[in-house]
């Protein structure tokens, strides 16, 4: 009985060993293929990486242009409205000074600005004096009137 006990026994651990080592060999061809598929996956991950930071670049070009564009139609818009209050103060002078020049105030000296002035004429004076030098007397003259 214990050859046959031993015999049982060694044929069990045959057995056992036999299925550990088709057990090791199936985990080797898992770990083959999850080591496959972890490599794939490297791979993928590298050009998922790639493609994003590809994106990344893109956005932050059009991101500048973006930000280029609005900056320029800023200063547009900024010199536009320079322009409308230059415009709007040049307006507002004009017509203060027409206001002051239609108002009462600004009619009077009107008036006195452009009051007709007195023709400048010489009149005859009621004495004719003639000057003399040392030499000519004026009253004389060979110049006939």
């Amino acid at each position: 009985m214990s050859e046959t006990t031993n015999a049982a026994i060694l044929e069990r651990l045959e057995k056992v060993v036999t299925t550990l080592q088709d057990n090791s060999i199936k985990m080797g061809e898992l770990l083959a293929v999850h080591n496959e598929k972890l490599d794939k996956q490297d791979q993928i991950d590298g050009i998922l990486f790639e493609k994003l930071e590809s994106l990344h670049k893109d956005l932050n070009r059009e991101t500048e242009l973006i930000k280029a564009g609005c900056e320029r139609d800023i200063r547009k818009v900024d010199e536009r409205l320079r322009t409308m209050e230059k415009k709007m103060w040049s307006i507002f002078g004009a017509l203060s000074i027409i206001s002051f020049l239609v108002s009462i105030p600004g009619q009077s000296i009107l008036r006195n600005l452009t009051r007709p002035e007195q023709p400048a004429t010489l009149s005859p004076s009621q004495y004719d004096t003639a000057w003399t030098t040392l030499r000519t007397s004026t009253s004389v003259s060979s110049i006939p009137d």
